[in-house]
């Protein structure tokens, strides 16, 4: 599957500090070591409604992750998925009466067109679930021949994980059996479901149902992947156990992220699945956390379409801290575009307060669990002073370029466009 263009990148005198981030599993921020190569892999879409902005804010936080491992002097292999079979996509195609592979394709495009609009860097490999099946299948009948899966005796074909032959099963999200109970059944298992081993076991395969599409699978059972088996075999298949980052949404962290992490670790016999475990909070709209099911998503390509420039939609995604829940407002974009404004209007200047300073500031503080409100104060207090400054002040000739190409380089947003339209 194609990605996205890539953005030129401008390089930045000197390397960058090491990447601290805020591991889920350790419930502390902790320093990330990679080797010559940074790996990361981040769960992609579900292709149906892309790209709302807690999409958008997800992916922002872990551009930031990949562009200060660049600074850094890293190498990065970045890996995402697009879930383009599973039940929410099949659920909308029959509620639109669309073809559910024409939908999955629109929305997958539609998506890079935002990646693209934003400037994020696009993963070295997108890797769709339809298209890994076979080796989906090779995984689910490795477990099946270990005794580590069992077909589901009613009939169904479908294929379960027994964790209780998980040792660690629980830690990467530190959740007691309730909470993992109660988000199982909230977001896409079945822990109430006769037959099973364990309630929490998790779904490796689903036997074919009528007018659902199916592949050949395991044990000759047709049918389709289970969700958290699909970034299993993707990160398995591209970058390898013990990556240094997994990243996602923090709904991921239980059921996904653990049952992704139990699955790998089931087929390798080894730990860790992930060194950190990185998580992107929520964005909400109107009190609420924006999410499909409220029906109050706001998308990027709808603001783009009213004329927004989308490096005001990042600068305004960027104000918060990509850990804390936090929500979108008319105001928060007013004071984006106001600020995108200023920092254009500084950078066009002929000379600029001292600009070392605001390089090395942004190192520190992107390089700080992803400050980005921390960064984003460095430049405006850079940008006041620049238009503050009178003839004969202490300005430095380079400054605007470098503060140009520091901002670009770390946080993502171009400054060489027209200040936005007023609102």
């Amino acid at each position: 599957m194609l990605a996205w263009p890539a953005p030129l990148l401008p390089t930045l005198p000197g390397p960058g500090p090491v990447l601290k981030v805020h591991d889920t599993a350790r419930r502390e921020v902790v320093a990330t070591s990679p080797g010559t190569t940074a790996r990361m892999y981040v769960c992609g879409i579900t292709p149906y409604d892309a790209t709302h902005l807690g999409h958008a804010a997800t992916y922002l936080a872990f551009d930031l992750v990949n562009r200060v491992w660049r600074d850094a002097g890293h190498a990065v292999h970045y890996v995402q998925n697009v879930t383009d079979i599973d039940d929410p996509l099949l659920e909308r195609a029959e509620r639109d009466g669309e073809d559910w592979v024409v939908l999955g394709m629109r929305e997958t495009a539609l998506f890079r067109e935002d990646m693209t609009a934003l400037r994020v860097l696009p993963p070295d490999d997108y890797v769709g679930a339809v298209e890994s099946v076979p080796r989906i299948v090779a995984h689910v009948e490795a477990l099946l021949d270990e005794g580590l899966a069992y077909v589901l005796d009613d009939g169904t074909g479908d294929v379960y994980h027994d964790v209780a032959q998980a040792p660690g099963f629980g830690t990467e999200s530190g959740y007691d059996e309730a909470t993992m109970l109660r988000f199982s059944a909230e977001r896409g298992g079945d822990p109430d479901r006769p037959g099973k081993r364990n309630r929490l076991d998790p779904m490796l395969w689903r036997g074919r149902r009528e007018g659902e599409p199916s592949w050949p699978g395991p044990r000759g059972i047709a049918g389709r992947p289970g969700w958290h088996v699909e970034c299993a075999t993707i990160a398995l298949e591209t970058i390898g156990m013990g990556f240094d980052v997994q990243g996602g949404g923090s709904d991921l962290v239980f059921p996904h992220h653990e049952f992704s992490a139990v699955h790998a670790e089931a087929l390798t016999a080894t730990k860790p699945f992930a060194r950190a475990y990185v998580h992107a909070a929520m964005i909400g709209l109107d009190g609420e956390k924006m999410s499909k099911s409220r029906g109050n998503l706001v998308f990027v390509s709808k603001l783009r379409g009213e004329g927004v420039d989308p490096m005001a939609i990042r600068l305004a995604l960027l104000a918060g801290h990509y850990r804390t829940d936090r929500a979108w407002t008319p105001d928060l974009l007013a004071t984006a575009e106001q600020r995108l404004g200023t920092w254009r209007r500084a950078v066009a200047r002929d000379a600029g307060a001292p600009a070392a300073p605001v390089l090395q500031g942004l190192r520190e503080r992107l390089s700080d669990d992803l400050d980005s409100p921390g960064a984003i104060a460095l430049v405006d207090d850079w940008a006041r002073r620049t238009l503050a400054a009178g003839p004969g002040g202490e300005l430095d000739d380079d400054a605007p370029t470098v503060v140009a190409d520091a901002v670009d380089a770390l946080l993502g947003v171009a400054l060489d466009g027209p200040a936005p339209r007023s609102r």
